[in-house]
């Protein structure tokens, strides 16, 4: 019995996935370029999918949201710019190091705030499925900058 025990937990444990070994047959957007690392094919994930992403200089996604998926986009390099709501009216910034988190159905749009360096990212979705869901929305002019702060973290009051 402890020889199937460890024949299980052998193949069906722990995977590592080099970085220089994944999957760039996933779905793409032009200005950017993704690939997998944890997926269903790749190693039985059922409720995640993980990867990596590169956007290009000055590059940015139409709007969009990704239906019932949670997505988390961790910065490596780079500058990402993000813009939210039902017609883009909100923005703000992360880079290097900074997490992003787009909660379901939320209308967004992905941009490299840079128009020379390459935006390298960590992505992360709450499903294996490839949900894009692209909308006609006609973004405000200008929009309304939100600073990343949670109700554990105010943003500063000041005098």
């Amino acid at each position: 019995m402890a020889a199937d025990t460890e024949a299980r937990w052998k193949h069906d444990g722990v995977r590592v996935v080099p970085g220089d070994r994944l999957d760039a047959n996933t779905a793409q957007t032009p200005g950017m370029d993704r690939k997998a690392a944890i997926n269903f094919a790749r190693v039985g994930a059922q409720k995640l999918w993980a990867g990596t992403v590169h956007i290009h200089a000055g590059a940015l996604t139409g709007a969009h949201h990704h239906g019932a998926l949670e997505s988390v986009i961790y910065v490596v390099k780079g500058r990402a710019r993000m813009r939210w709501g039902e017609r883009l009216e909100f923005t703000a910034e992360a880079g290097p190091g900074d997490f992003i988190y787009v909660p379901p159905w939320v209308p967004h749009q992905e941009i490299n705030a840079s128009r020379t360096e390459t935006l390298e990212c960590v992505l992360v979705r709450s499903d294996g499925e490839a949900v894009a869901v692209n909308l006609d929305i006609e973004p405000v002019e200008t929009p309304e900058g939100v600073a990343w702060v949670d109700p554990t973290h105010p943003a500063p009051s000041t005098p």
